[in-house]
């Protein structure tokens, strides 16, 4: 039987953490003469109750987990944390219904960045700042998840990674804690000079945090019904520029941070996902220039990184209607959805390494059908491919493409036009953000959706978060067996 006290213990511990961060949002409104400040003290009163309550009711329970332990750690706290975080929606604005909050605060959890509220230039500054609080703990709890617990768990070929975070880093950061602690430390950072940047180039100081809290989360939150438009200029680079370092490797900046720059300019995963962002935004530049004939000027390159980034990374920001750019345009930027950016960072969907797992793989067997008697092992930046993390990639691959098509299905079934439903799912699946379709609202929202569609995007964004085989281990019964 597996003891699920010491899960317990961590998920109350985090719950009364997060109620403590209720309290910031409270303050801003409280100072604002906004009254909504005591919607978000009730929650965190109530929160901060259950969690001591749940901690001494499990008390004793602490001490190393075992593999089980840590799939139920993770399935759980993006369970439990996006519920706790819904509450302030209820009890205060913009007074959701349970379903638009949970919507919103998974949405906010998972970093996806779609949005249940109908009107967001209204809202109090305190209820964006919960927002962007939800998706800044979200992006550094999934930082935090990638490197020390998925390579245990040996979920979607993340094993491949296991002595990368703790022998390569051995002799600077023996132990798992003080990984945490430092990647918290360096994400931290660079979301305080991502705001001091913003502010510097012409926002206002609480939209300088808000999105700098969204920007270094890549979830994509905004304070503007319209997005990223009220910015739109040299702020535009900016964001490009700390939403591409937020999707890189946190253990290559780590490196980088205690002195050895070597292994963050090696890693074939980096050149490629920059590669990729690179000719993806040549590609739609030749297109525009020579399909629709529009003069290449450095403010269509300038809107075409921004936007190009902020989808591969997953961060769901808008500065232009991208549909408007042409049909190659849009597939292109929905297939970069469905790249992500690096492992080990705080961007969603497949992400590159798992696409240079799968092309080894192919190239590997083209070899063995041409030459059968050649032996020529499957390699990755210089490191041998296990067959256990081709195997594990692979099932990722496959229940991916599985879960978006029936999540699909589900969602015209629910109501949804079709091109909505596919957007939809895509944005779910992929943490993406944006949608298109009929049913969307002007600010890009899911509000007119009917409920049963917001809940099948709320599992597809939890599971999207999660890897999708984390979730999908702890509903087998033999999982509980053992």
């Amino acid at each position: 039987m597996i003891d699920i006290r010491p899960v317990a213990q961590a998920i109350s511990k985090l719950s009364v953490a997060m109620g403590g961060l209720m309290l910031l949002p409270a303050a801003v409104d409280w100072s604002m003469g906004d009254p909504n400040w005591r919607a978000f003290l009730a929650s965190a009163c109530g929160t901060v109750v259950l969690g001591l309550m749940t901690m001494l009711a499990t008390r004793g329970g602490g001490g190393r987990l075992q593999i089980e332990q840590a799939f139920l750690l993770t399935t759980g706290l993006w369970m439990v944390l996006p519920v706790l975080g819904a509450i302030p929606f209820v009890l205060g604005a913009p007074g959701a219904s349970w379903t638009d909050a949970m919507f919103e605060s998974m949405s906010g959890m998972t970093t996806t960045g779609a949005t249940a509220f109908r009107k967001l230039d209204g809202l109090p500054l305190g209820t964006h700042l919960w927002r962007g609080i939800l998706q800044w703990a979200g992006g550094l709890g999934i930082v935090v998840v990638a490197m020390v617990f998925l390579p245990i768990m040996r979920v979607g070929g993340m094993q491949f990674f296991k002595s990368e975070g703790f022998d390569t880093m051995g002799k600077v950061m023996p132990r798992a804690g003080q990984i945490a602690a430092e990647m918290a430390q360096l994400y931290l950072g660079i979301t305080i000079a991502c705001a001091l940047a913003y502010a510097a180039l012409g926002m206002g100081g609480f939209d300088a945090v808000m999105h700098a809290l969204t920007t270094c989360s890549t979830g994509g939150f905004g304070r503007y019904d319209a997005s990223f438009v009220p910015f739109i200029g040299p702020i535009e680079y900016a964001a490009s520029f700390f939403t591409i370092l937020a999707s890189l490797p946190f253990v290559r900046m780590l490196q980088l941070a205690h002195g050895d720059p070597g292994p963050i300019w090696r890693d074939s995963q980096i050149r490629t996902y920059l590669g990729i962002i690179a000719a993806i935004c040549g590609l739609i530049m030749a297109y525009e220039a020579a399909w629709r004939e529009v003069a290449p000027s450095f403010d269509l390159l300038r809107e075409v990184i921004f936007n190009v980034v902020t989808i591969i990374s997953g961060t769901g920001f808008a500065s232009a209607d991208v549909t408007q750019w042409g049909h190659l345009p849009f597939v292109l930027l929905v297939l970069a959805g469905l790249i992500g950016g690096c492992t080990g960072s705080t961007v969603c969907s497949i992400k590159v390494f798992r696409y240079q797992v799968l092309f080894e793989a192919l190239r590997g067997q083209l070899v063995q059908m041409h030459s059968p008697h050649r032996v020529r092992p499957l390699r990755l930046q210089g490191r041998r491919l296990d067959a256990e993390v081709v195997n594990s990639v692979m099932a990722f691959f496959t229940l991916f493409v599985l879960t978006f098509g029936v999540l699909i299905v589900a969602l015209a079934l629910s109501g949804l036009h079709s091109r909505t439903a596919l957007t939809a799912a895509w944005t779910a699946i992929a943490n993406v953000g944006p949608i298109w379709g009929p049913e969307v609202t002007a600010n890009g929202g899911v509000a007119a959706f009917p409920e049963t569609s917001k809940w099948l995007m709320i599992l597809g964004m939890y599971l999207g978060r999660l890897e999708l085989i984390t979730v999908l281990v702890v509903l087998l019964p033999r999982f509980w067996r053992q």
